[in-house]
């Protein structure tokens, strides 16, 4: 497995073999089998899997969660190396943007609702960064978690208006045995504060129960998961959403499709979740 810092390196090891398809998972670090499930699926489809691991200063709102993120580097490059990965990006901030750096990717309004109004600026870092990634890399395909899912819709929406030529592969959420989403966040969880997490799924559940007798409102299922969410005294509620799959407005009467999602701080870590109900889950 090559593991190079330099741009120009991971740009020659990529044209080395000009025929082969490459897939490309992005990644902060601190890798959990969600991380390697997309490893696991990329290695599935290509000939070859480049993987970047970059802790993405621009995408961050606080000075304090940038400094809080977990970074792990030498462990994720053992986790990587056993999965065959043949390719590993671990850049320094200087190597991504440069001195007098100042073109930045602004995907206008699906960035606007949920993440988007609650973490100002963040899906212009998300885009920026994705966007060099595709042109260092120049992948075949590249692999995205659905638990971010507003992510996957911006990064589509990008792919399609700048023309990239490459798939953007979605693969399922990845949960714990509860059924809490598989995190880098949920490292900093204490023991009571994990215990409450698994509120997240248990409000998408219910709000997926309430689907399944026949509730198709947006506000009803938004009521459903707020109800299980305020029961939980460490949960406090950033934003609860039922909203259309591909535009992201909230469903204003019944629809026949609806991407539910949540972020909750637990304590002060902040955790996000979704479900897809409705034709558009499959």
């Amino acid at each position: 497995m090559l593991t190079t810092p330099a741009l120009d390196d991971v740009r020659a090891a990529r044209l080395e073999h000009p025929g082969l398809t490459w897939g490309l998972v992005p990644t902060m670090g601190a890798l959990h089998d969600g991380h390697l499930a997309l490893v696991r699926r990329a290695r599935t489809e290509n000939d070859r899997v480049g993987v970047s691991i970059f802790v993405n200063p621009i995408q961050f709102n606080r000075r304090e969660d940038l400094a809080a993120y977990p970074r792990q580097v030498a462990r994720d490059c053992e986790l990587l190396a056993a999965e065959g990965v043949d390719l590993v990006w671990t850049p320094a901030e200087e190597d991504v943007y440069p001195p007098g750096f100042q073109t930045y990717v602004t995907v206008e309004e699906i960035t606007r609702p949920l993440e988007g109004a609650a973490r100002p600026g963040h899906f212009r870092g998300v885009a920026t960064v994705v966007a060099k990634l595709f042109n260092v890399f120049q992948p075949t395909r590249a692999y995205f978690g659905q638990k971010d899912a507003q992510q996957v819709a911006v990064i589509r929406q990008m792919v399609r208006d700048l023309a990239f030529p490459l798939e953007v592969v979605v693969c399922p959420i990845v949960r714990e045995a509860d059924g809490l989403a598989m995190s880098s966040r949920n490292a900093l969880l204490g023991p009571d504060e994990r215990r409450a997490a698994t509120v997240l799924v248990r409000a998408l559940r219910a709000a997926e129960a309430e689907w399944a007798r026949g509730q198709r409102a947006g506000e009803h299922l938004r009521a459903a998961m707020r109800a299980v969410l305020d029961a939980e005294p460490l949960a406090r509620v950033d934003y609860v959403s039922a909203a259309d799959p591909l535009t992201l407005r909230e469903i204003d009467g019944e629809a026949s499709s609806a991407l539910l999602s949540l972020a909750v701080f637990i304590g002060g870590v902040r955790l996000i979740d979704n479900l897809v109900l409705g034709p558009a889950a499959g």
